[in-house]
Order: C-alpha cells, then structure tokens, then sequence
C-alpha cells in the first residue's frame, strides 16, 4: 500500500480559504454573476433570494421585499457557513423610504440578530462621499414614480441630481442589452454633473464603467460596484474591476 507521504509533493496546499459574503437579494435578481466579478479571488458570495411577490417591479414591489423581518429570515438560510457581512442587494428597496428609512431598516435587521449588514443604496452615498462628489446625474432601469423616490433619497443627503434618465422599465431588468444601458448613462450626462449614479441591482454595468468613464471624463457608480466595493473593503480586501474609478479610493464618510 501506497503511503500518503510518497502523495505529499502531488497535493496542492488549501482549499483555499476566502471571506464570505452573504447576499440577501430580492426573488428577482439574475446578476450573481456579476456581483461576484469584484470579488474575485476575494471573497465567495453565498446567495439567498426573499420570497416570490406576484408583483411588478416598483414602488409596492420595493417595499414588500424590504419588510426586516422577510430578509432576517432570508439572511437566515445562509447563516449557517457563517458570513463575515452580509449585502441587502436591492437598491429600491433600501431607498423607498428615504435616508431614515434606510438606517431604521439597518438597525431593524440587525436586530433580528443579522451582523454587519450593508445595503446597496447606503453604499452608493459612501462612494459619493468618498470621492466628494457632490452634483450628480442620474440613469434608472425604473419607472418614473421608483426614480422619483431614488432622487428624494440621494437630496436627502445633500447631493443634488442635475439631470436624471430612465428606461421606465417594470420587470425583466437584466435582460437589458449594454448598447441600451450606454446610451441610457450617456443621455443622463450633464456638464455640470461631476458624476453618473446608475441604480438597480438587477441592470448588467460591469463591462460598461471603465469604457465610460473614459468617453465622458467622469465617474460612474453603479449599485452592484458601490455595494461590492463597500463589501470588500469592510473585509479589508480591495474589490476587482481595472480602470474603475470608484475602486482606487477608500470608504469615507462625507
């Protein structure tokens, strides 16, 4: 027989052992994928979905998948390996009740006994923040009374949104092709805009902000980049994404 140190030189070290993020996402989210393109070599996202709702996306859809007690318990189905943070990755539904709406529903979560809980819309005003951005644009996937709410959210915190472009979409958002969603950034860019915010978590962008940034001379922050940056760096990891502005900074708070 065989000993296993005659194996020692054949056997790699490991398994590898990296952070674990937990993604609390809405029924709808079809971009794992994508989220996990930051974190590559970082960090493993352990997805879990909230409960199916026979409702559009919009303004009644953001609030029922945001209820803290419905994404404690989703959290819960992925508690078991122990994530390091855990993500709310729904945009619409960290914003639709604004800046206090967003910190009651942290701290309500977090009450149901979910640690270090991050949520897309908080993390798209620490990106802000960090790169002192102040005057922005705004591109949704969203119908007009969803954007509405967005925008209150992002006056709330003291920015102020120059111009705003939206698709008026209520469902099926990541079957958006790229062509759609740069000619929808584009349209939303003002000169006097020092950057683009682009929302929902469920709009395919990691492709689309490099090249971007590049045409227009300015920052583009998308909510799955914003969330993932805050993510890894919470973990003291730095996220993937070349050329991304957003990337080569730190989180602040503004």
């Amino acid at each position: 027989m065989t000993s296993l140190a005659s194996y020692a030189s054949m056997v790699p070290a490991g398994p590898l052992v990296l952070n674990k993020i937990g993604v609390v996402a809405p029924y709808d989210m079809a971009l794992d994928h994508e989220m996990a393109r930051w974190a590559e070599g970082r960090a493993d996202l352990y997805f879990a979905r909230s409960p199916f709702e026979p409702v559009l996306v919009g303004v009644e859809q953001a609030e029922l998948v945001s209820r803290p007690d419905i994404v404690a318990d989703t959290a819960w189905r992925i508690s078991a390996v122990s994530p390091d943070c855990y993500i709310y990755a729904c945009t619409s539904g960290s914003f639709i009740h604004g800046i206090q709406g967003e910190r009651e529903f942290v701290s309500a979560v977090q009450g149901y006994g979910v640690p270090n809980v991050l949520t897309v819309s908080g993390a798209i005003l620490k990106a802000l923040a960090a790169l002192d951005l102040h005057s922005i644009a705004v591109a949704t996937p969203y119908t007009a009374p969803v954007t509405e709410r967005f925008v209150k959210f992002l006056n709330e915190d003291g920015l102020d949104v120059r111009h705003v472009s939206m698709l008026g979409l209520s469902g099926e958002i990541w079957k958006v092709p790229y062509s759609y969603t740069a000619e929808l950034i584009v349209s939303a860019d003002r000169p006097d805009a020092e950057a683009i915010v682009v929302a929902c978590t469920n709009l395919p962008t990691y492709h689309l902000i490099e090249p971007l940034e590049r045409l227009l001379g300015k920052p583009i922050i998308t909510a799955n980049q914003a969330v993932m940056w805050a993510a890894l760096h919470h973990l003291g990891l730095a996220p993937v994404g070349p050329g991304q502005r957003l990337l080569s900074v730190h989180p602040t708070q503004r």
